[in-house]
């Protein structure tokens, strides 16, 4: 009898179950090639946001099309001039930084559709994207 590898040892999950959680996943995340495709469109469907890293973090380095709006700043106020149904992708400095979480939990309590990128500005560096200054 051959013993399992780390890999096997504990069975895939059913195919039902696995469904449901990368459908589950995918809605709740995008990545930065998805974000850069879409941003490449003359109408993005959604409004991209930088979470953390400060106003002049951002004007020196940000994903085009972005805007800023720390996460701790997020409230129904903040997010008048926006209509409820609009669709906010957040993300941050990179996989090692919660704040694209902290924005997306925040969001989600404002009964705002939310969706955090991935791998954040590390990702979009590893893509092999540019930058934008303001």
């Amino acid at each position: 009898m051959t013993t399992p590898s780390f890999v096997t040892q504990i069975p895939a999950a059913p195919s039902a179950v696995a469904l449901a959680h990368f459908e589950t996943l995918l809605s709740l995340e995008t990545d930065c090639w998805d974000v850069h495709e879409s941003l490449a469109t003359s109408t993005p469907d959604f409004v991209l946001l930088q979470v953390t890293g400060g106003r002049v973090g951002f004007d020196a380095e940000h994903i085009p099309g972005a805007s800023y709006l720390h996460h701790s700043d997020m409230t129904e106020e903040t997010l008048a001039a926006y209509p409820p149904e609009t669709t906010f992708v957040v993300y941050c400095a990179g996989p090692h930084c919660n704040g694209a979480d902290r924005a997306a939990a925040r969001l989600a309590s404002l009964g705002r559709p939310v969706k955090k990128m991935i791998g954040g500005k590390t990702g979009w560096v590893d893509e092999g994207f540019d930058f934008a200054t303001t």
